[in-house]
């Protein structure tokens, strides 16, 4: 399996998170930055005007991206993270799969999350990656080792 463990982290949660599984997989790893990083005023869920609120409210927001050079052309596999905000995934992770032709490859969601689960992320997300194969994966809350990972992902059977 050619894998890529690619996420997004506001706070730097997701990416420990994300740094175990790359290690439990054997793959690289790579960071999804905003333009503008998110500041903590951003990211404040209770201000209907923060950054973050606006953005979630529309179905249409795409956050520019700091960069596109994840390597995922030889990948047939990419696990994707992120913080679940409003019961999906952040719009800035659209912006990263419409960046790439994910056509035939399969995705692997995995989310960290202070309350709830990932939600409708599948669904907010296919949208963004035609032609691909997305997987509810799971929650990465909390401490895993790389082995109790690698036993998921093992159990997920992705060749």
């Amino acid at each position: 399996m050619n894998a890529l463990v690619a996420y997004f982290s506001a706070t730097g949660t997701t990416a420990l998170a994300a740094k175990t599984l790359a290690n439990a997989v054997g793959a690289p790893l790579y960071e999804i930055k905003p333009a503008v990083p998110y500041s903590s005023a951003d990211l404040d869920w209770m201000n209907q005007r923060s950054r973050s609120s606006v953005e979630m409210k529309d179905k249409h927001s795409r956050p520019a991206l700091a960069d596109t050079t994840a390597p995922v052309a030889h990948c047939d596999v990419i696990f994707l993270g992120f913080p679940v905000w409003w019961y999906v995934a952040p719009t800035i992770v659209n912006t990263f799969l419409e960046a790439y032709d994910f056509t035939g490859k399969t995705i692997v969601l995995y989310a960290t999350s202070g309350g709830s689960g990932l939600g409708k992320s599948a669904d907010g997300l296919s949208i963004s990656a035609p032609g691909a194969k997305i997987v509810d994966g799971r929650l990465l809350n909390g401490h895993f080792s790389e082995a109790e990972l690698k036993a998921w992902v093992d159990g997920l059977h992705l060749g």
